[in-house]
Order: structure tokens, then C-alpha cells, then sequence
């Protein structure tokens, strides 16, 4: 539609600056406006050289913008603005509410396009050195998050898979931990836990199933969990 400008959903990836995508930087340098999300690092705003920066942040448990203001305010700003930029933590498309966001921008007759991202699950998996599929023991990969809309059920079904990874699951670890106790898993299973991921302040933690159930303590940064057999030590791995 004349007159409207372009909406990018970018993907800012795990939180270092560098491992954003080089097309990702560039419209950054290049937008007017970059609308971004409670994880994103004020080295990451840094790249943004000439816009207008607008949080829009959404943290579990936290007061933060709803996602109907957020889809009001990327459909004003294409009106006001020509290059808007919606940077997203990870990549849009996973756990990234892009759905909601695109029908929005299309409902409105808004041109836009997804720019992707590092998901903090690979991240994660890169930053302890576990990968997280293993020729003869895992070879499937399922992502997960407790968090669900409003109508759906707090607790979904866990998926059959070989190595579990779920996200924002910092308070909802251990309730994962004793489902899969109690559907069968073995209690020594191995478990990693990345917070902070990619960021001065990483922690690493390896633990096994168990001790998943017993509760993690508090963190100061985002939480991401990984279950499975391919994430057991190897015999020289520090």
C-alpha cells in the first residue's frame, strides 16, 4: 500500500552482539525506528546508529507490553516511518509471538519481512560444547516452553523425543523434571542448564534428572534447560 513503510522481524539471536546475522546488523544501522525486547542487550541497541528505540519488552512474570499494543504499535509506526525494525530475542520465528504479529502487519496491507536469527537453543548447545544430536543415541530434537495462551492448558503434554530442550523454563524445570521421573526416565539422566546465554554473566550447570526435580536455584537472566542422552559428559570433556 503506498505511503506505508517496510516491517522487519529480526532475530537478535542469544544476546551477543556478534552473533547477530550481518543482513540482521545492517537494518539496524539502516532503521528509523526499532522496536525491541526486555532480553535485548544495550550492546545489541548500540548497532541501532540512527533510530528511535521503543521497548517492548515481555518478561515471565514482570509487568510488561501487552501483545495487542505491541501489534498497534508496529502497524502505527509503518504509517510514520520506512524502515521499522521489530528486534525480536533468538529467532522470530520460535517462541517469538511472530504469528500474532504478521497477521497484523498483513491484516493492515503492511509489507514485512522475517530476518532470523540464532535460537538460544543452538547457542546453548554451542556454549557448553554438547551437541544436541548424537549418531546412535539421539537423533531427534524437540524445543518446548511451559508458557501457553490464555485458552490452552498450563500443563501440555511433554513431546517423545530423544533430547528435550525447553525454554524459559528457569521456575518450571523442576515440575518438568518429575513428569519425566514419573513417566519412566531414568533419574541419573543427564541435564545441562544455560543461563545467560552468550553473555559476560554465562553460567553453565550440569546436573542430572534428579537433581532437575529438586528445583533450580533462583537465576538473574534467562534459563534454558536441555534433558537427554546426548548431553552426558564425554570421557575428556572439561
Amino acid at each position: 500500500m503506498a505511503g506505508l513503510g517496510k516491517v522487519y522481524l529480526v532475530g537478535a539471536g542469544p544476546g551477543a552482539a556478534d552473533l547477530i546475522t550481518v543482513r540482521g546488523a545492517r537494518l539496524l544501522a539502516q532503521a528509523e525506528v526499532v522496536l525491541y525486547d526486555a532480553l535485548v542487550t544495550p550492546e545489541m541497541l548500540a548497532l541501532c546508529a540512527r533510530a528511535e528505540l521503543v521497548p517492548v519488552g515481555k518478561r515471565s512474570g514482570q509487568r510488561s507490553t501487552a501483545q495487542v499494543l505491541i501489534n498497534e504499535q508496529l502497524v502505527d509506526c509503518a504509517r510514520r516511518y520506512r524502515l521499522v525494525v521489530r528486534l525480536k530475542g533468538g529467532d522470530p520465528m520460535l517462541f517469538g509471538r511472530a504469528d500474532e504479529e504478521l497477521r497484523a502487519l498483513e491484516a493492515a496491507g503492511i509489507e514485512v519481512e522475517v530476518v532470523p536469527g540464532i535460537t538460544t537453543a543452538v547457542a546453548a548447545a554451542a556454549a557448553a560444547k554438547q551437541p544436541l544430536t548424537k549418531r546412535g543415541v539421539a537423533r531427534s530434537v524437540a524445543f518446548f516452553t511451559s508458557s501457553t495462551a490464555p485458552d490452552q492448558p498450563d500443563h501440555p503434554s511433554l513431546p517423545e523425543t530423544d533430547t528435550l530442550v525447553q525454554y524459559m523454563g528457569g521456575r518450571e524445570a523442576a515440575a518438568t523434571a518429575e513428569r519425566l521421573l514419573a513417566e519412566g526416565r531414568r533419574a541419573d539422566l543427564p541435564v545441562v542448564v544455560v543461563e545467560n546465554c552468550s553473555r559476560p554473566d554465562e553460567r553453565i550447570l550440569r546436573m542430572h534428572l534428579s537433581d532437575l526435580a529438586r528445583g533450580l536455584e533462583p537465576g538473574h537472566g534467562p534459563v534454558l534447560v536441555m534433558l537427554g542422552e546426548a548431553l552426558a559428559r564425554r570421557a575428556h570433556q572439561a
